[in-house]
């Protein structure tokens, strides 16, 4: 019962941020200057009559809280409303380029996902060796190279140099897509697994030193055994923790990489829409990307007493 009062509890907050989330989305966008009749209108000038007309046909001549209405019903339903500046659907324009960047963010992902799992486990199990600071040296000069100055590198040595990658466009079908997101999976991952790396090293190192592996291995436990059982299950808490985090993060940077390579993405119509005040499909966007972080953050939040138990018994003792 009392599983069952969390979880109902959590999918409460998560609603209840959604909302607030949708409110803070909506309104913000009557606190950015500029007109979106202006941009429709491409710098016409037409008759009083002519801007009433566009006025009402995208409803911005209603009250702020009537246009909030109508929008929230409409996303409720699948529908974000109609693009400023490609004339159609919202929906439409977001289905044509979600899938390249949910795939770069996949393919992200799993890079991170190995590369800082494996290099913060190698870290901590090998803490004051030449191998753990090599891998923490890597990690700072990793950390300091931003996503577009990596893309340029990788463009420049892996594309034009060697030519084993193309450099630019998502190509089609799953597996040329996959082809051309390879470099720009790179580019992306690669402050994160800095990141995810440490934050492993880290958890990883303080379970090492924890009483109870310390007694398992006198009991003749395996070093793997100990490892596997009490030292990466405990440390998965703060992993996943940053792992939420992660996944707001890549949709946000992917719109400098995919700006890099030429990628028909979510990002980069972020940007090309905040610079056309197309507010409909910004609002899309940044509420999609608020609710991935959300629903991710309220499912590790679930499952982590499961995954670690004694963060629920240091819940219902507090």
């Amino acid at each position: 019962m009392s599983t069952l009062r969390r979880v109902a509890g959590k999918l409460g907050g998560l609603l209840l941020t959604l909302f607030l989330a949708s409110l803070l989305v909506f309104f913000s966008r009557f606190l950015v200057p500029g007109d979106p009749v202006r941009f429709l209108l491409r710098g016409r000038k037409p008759s009083p009559e002519a801007i009433a007309d566009i006025t009402a046909q995208y409803g911005l001549d209603l009250p702020p809280w009537e246009q909030y209405v109508r929008w929230i019903a409409g996303v409720l339903h699948g529908d974000f409303g109609r693009s400023l500046q490609f004339r159609q659907s919202v929906t439409t324009v977001l289905g044509d380029r979600l899938p390249v960047t949910l795939m770069l963010v996949v393919m992200a992902g799993a890079i991170i996902a190995v590369a800082g799992l494996v290099g913060g486990a190698i870290a901590a199990l090998n803490k004051g060796r030449a191998v753990d600071r090599g891998i923490l040296i890597s990690l700072t000069v990793l950390g300091a190279i931003p996503s577009f100055v990596g893309s340029i590198v990788l463009i420049a040595v892996l594309s034009v140099q060697l030519g084993w990658f193309p450099s630019f466009g998502s190509g089609s079908g799953f597996w040329d897509m996959a082809y051309h997101l390879v470099l720009p999976s790179i580019a992306l991952a690669i402050v994160f697994i800095v990141l995810v790396g440490k934050v492993t090293r880290s958890a990883m190192v303080e379970q090492l030193n924890r009483e109870h592996v310390e007694v398992a291995t006198s009991r003749g436990m395996t070093r793997l055994a100990v490892i596997r059982r009490h030292v990466l299950r405990n440390a998965l808490g703060p992993i996943l923790t940053v792992s939420g985090v992660l996944v707001a993060g890549l949709i946000v940077a992917s719109s400098i990489v995919e700006q890099a390579f030429g990628l028909a993405g979510v990002g980069s119509l972020l940007v090309g829409s905040v610079d056309r005040l197309d507010f409909p499909v910004v609002q899309a966007i940044v509420l999609l990307v608020v609710t991935a972080f959300v629903v991710v953050n309220a499912i590790i939040d679930i499952l982590e007493p499961w995954i670690d138990p004694r963060s629920a018994a240091g819940a219902g003792a507090r």
